[in-house]
């Protein structure tokens, strides 16, 4: 009987082994199931993934680039219209420089009657000879009239129509027409007389001839309109001495002039319809 219960407990025993051992494999055989099925899906995943991947970051790069580009175009177009601003502004702060130039001007000629213009048009194969301003013969202008701008003497009219005149300017060097009778005022009082005869391009100077060669003359000295021509009325200024010297032949004094006037970019100028206190005549 004892025999029996042991063989029995024995039996027992085996079979909750077997169980235990049978449920433990089965545990892990599932396990290493679930592993091999996760791990096949993770790879096969990664393989088509990767290339899908790839495109993703291919469009987001020229998605990017574009964005960059049209961002670069809009700054440009800003950066452009910017300098366009600035260019307007400095031309602009220009021109009133040169409208207050005018205005000092008028207030100047207080023995004369200005009238102030605008210059319309300057040729540029002929922009140091001649310019076309916007007054003419229905605002009293004529030909041979004075004309100034910035604070000396430019040159004088040569053709008038009812709106506009042409004008022969100092700096000409292709013709006669635009000398002038001038006069040095000297330091000691006196003054010499000569003509306005020419212009020097290298150096900038007008050109006056036929001074008296024992008057003192020195760098500095005003020079101005004489009158004596009977054209130009007296004492508008021209520019002053920038030096002075005998001419090839000794009889005279030769003197360089630094021009009073604007010469190159002139937009503004002032006719003297009217000098009171000069002898004008009117060919």
């Amino acid at each position: 009987m004892f025999n029996n219960k042991k063989l029995i407990g024995v039996l027992i025993a085996s079979i909750a082994i077997v169980s235990l051992v049978s449920y433990s494999l089965f545990n892990s055989t599932s396990n290493l199931v679930t592993t091999s099925v996760n791990e096949t899906s993770s790879w096969a995943g990664r393989i088509f993934s990767e290339p899908v991947n790839m495109v993703v970051r291919f469009v987001n790069s020229v998605d990017n680039l574009v964005n960059t580009f049209e961002e670069n175009q809009y700054l440009k177009q800003r950066i452009d219209q910017v300098n366009e601003m600035q260019v307007r502004i400095a031309d602009l702060e220009v021109e009133n420089e040169k409208m207050r130039q005018e205005l000092n001007l008028t207030e100047t000629l207080s023995e004369f009657e200005p009238l102030s213009a605008t210059v319309i048009s300057r040729s540029p194969d002929q922009w140091m000879e001649t310019l076309v301003i916007n007054v003419g013969s229905n605002d009293g202008v004529r030909k041979d009239l004075a004309v100034m701008s910035g604070n000396g003497l430019i040159g004088r009219v040569i053709e008038v129509t009812p709106n506009s005149s042409k004008v022969l300017l100092l700096t000409s060097e292709q013709s006669n027409e635009g000398v002038v009778s001038a006069r040095v005022q000297t330091e000691s009082g006196t003054s010499a007389n000569g003509i306005v005869s020419s212009y020097d391009p290298k150096t900038k100077n007008y050109i006056m001839t036929q001074v008296d060669p024992d008057a003192e003359i020195k760098a500095g000295d005003m020079v101005i309109t004489s009158g004596l021509g009977g054209v130009t009325p007296s004492t508008l200024l021209i520019g002053e001495v920038a030096s002075a010297q005998m001419d090839d032949y000794g009889l005279f004094q030769t003197v360089n002039i630094l021009p009073a006037g604007e010469m190159t970019d002139i937009r503004f100028v002032t006719v003297i319809l009217v000098g009171e206190r000069s002898e004008v005549s009117e060919d």
